[in-house]
């Protein structure tokens, strides 16, 4: 499992740092794990998985 920081989840999704971590509060994408300073780590997976049935619904 390779996890992804919020500031390279918002670089594939190709939006603002903000929107990841929306989504990650909203549940829309859940976090695997919590980094030194506290902030989410997402599973490499789920991030494609969640940006592929985005663009089926028409967007991010």
């Amino acid at each position: 499992m390779a996890l992804m920081t919020i500031s390279e989840v918002a670089e594939f999704l190709a939006v603002q740092d903000v929107r990841v971590e929306r989504l990650e509060r909203e549940s829309l994408l859940l976090a695997k794990d919590k980094d030194e300073n506290g902030k989410a780590l997402f599973d490499r997976a789920d991030v494609e998985r969640y940006k592929e049935l985005a663009e089926r619904l028409g967007g991010i």
